[in-house]
């Protein structure tokens, strides 16, 4: 089976562009020139070498001792929170802020949600001397305070989403607003695997270099490039599309997907979208979205700012459809729990978002021999005001 995208845009059923009048030529320029320009040698050297020396990247992975003796099997996890600014989302603003500049764009704008992917576009936009305006959903600007401190110091505009939930899906509908009013001099950059194609796919290739080093990294401890299992969570699912990417087509890899299922799935009160969800058109792209019998987006809940989203990206829609990943839930609760016992096991707090991966572990019936590496996607730094509620 395929799992790549097609030259429309789709993975199997999902996919696409779907976008007003005003913004067709600025999709259609990355369209035609996003895989051109990424892999030409320029922009490959550039993107590797910021990569190794301002990012750090490899990132390690991480043999968890005390949780593989509890679970039965060997765990590791990739530190994807080792990068700068404390997330895996610096590989993807790196990769789209050399093609905005490439592309001739001078103003850079992005949505966040917990404001890693922020902080991420704040930064880079600091190293190449770029403007940069991020909307944010003042929800999260108020529980997710130190990012959004973090990115007024590196220089960022931060304006707040005042319409719906106050959430992400808020913030990304005024940074689209925001693109059509500044067509011409403004690059958009998408944080997660969706919106418009060629985003959902863009943005996977820049996050695979999480799974092509963990098959080097695998193959140096295990003697094998191929884990029995892959985890991570997934809001729009980019640290998952990155983790994923490099086994999509290794039928022996199971693939497990971690939503949030907020306050349960039937609370009315989760983001679990592949288990709510229906097809429907948001943000560009057609996928799995919550949404009331007459189309209207339902407001999603987790207790993490980053799955906060009632939708999830294409490719992510396509591998429930086929069944080629797993899809599971965490609670706000079971999240809480796993983040607990990570830092109490081996040392490492999690961002609010990971922990949700780190849940299923007890949800896996594992056989002594089974390699699983969980993307260890954040740090949990920006979630100490949560964490400190239950302390």
């Amino acid at each position: 089976m395929d799992f790549s995208v097609n030259e429309y845009g789709y993975y199997g059923n999902f996919g696409g562009a779907f976008i007003p009048e005003m913004l067709y030529p600025n999709v259609k320029q990355l369209q035609e020139n996003y895989l051109k320009i990424i892999y030409s040698d320029d922009f490959q050297n550039e993107f590797r070498q910021l990569l190794r020396d301002y990012a750090g990247r490899p990132t390690p992975l991480f043999f968890a001792e005390r949780l593989s003796e509890k679970y039965g099997a060997k765990i590791f996890l990739k530190r994807e929170d080792l990068c700068h600014t404390g997330a895996h989302k610096i590989n993807n603003t790196i990769g789209q802020i050399l093609l905005a500049l490439r592309s001739g764009k001078k103003r850079i704008i992005a949505e966040t949600g917990a404001g890693q992917h922020g902080v991420a576009t704040a930064t880079v936009c600091a190293l190449k001397g770029l403007e940069c305006i991020i909307y944010m959903g003042e929800k999260d600007i108020e529980r997710q305070a130190p990012n959004v401190a973090r990115m007024k110091m590196l220089g960022a505009t931060v304006v707040p989403a005042v319409s719906g939930s106050k959430t992400l899906k808020d913030a990304t509908n005024e940074a689209i607003r925001d693109w059509i009013n500044n067509p011409v001099d403004t690059h958009y950059i998408i944080g997660s695997v969706v919106g418009p194609h060629p985003y959902p796919d863009m943005v996977a290739r820049f996050q695979s270099v999480i799974s092509e080093e963990m098959r080097k990294q695998l193959l140096e401890r295990t003697n094998s490039e191929l884990p029995t299992h892959v985890i991570a969570c997934v809001g729009g699912g980019s640290n998952a599309a990155g983790a994923f990417y490099h086994f999509l087509n290794d039928e022996n890899v199971k693939l497990i997907a971690v939503e949030a299922a907020g306050c349960g799935i039937d609370s009315g009160k989760s983001a679990a979208t592949t288990q709510l969800g229906k097809p429907g058109i948001l943000h560009g792209s057609k996928s799995l979205l919550m949404q009331t019998a007459d189309g209207q987006v339902i407001e999603p809940h987790s207790i993490s700012a980053g799955l906060d989203y009632p939708g999830i990206g294409p490719l992510h829609a396509h591998l429930f459809e086929t069944g080629r990943a797993i899809f599971m839930s965490a609670t706000d609760e079971e999240a809480l729990a796993a983040a607990f016992e990570l830092s109490k096991t081996e040392g490492i707090i999690p961002a609010l978002e990971t922990a949700h991966a780190l849940h299923v572990l007890n949800k896996i019936e594992f056989k002594k021999e089974d390699v699983a590496v969980i993307c260890l996607s954040g740090r949990g730094d920006k979630d100490l005001a949560t964490y400190m509620k239950y302390i």
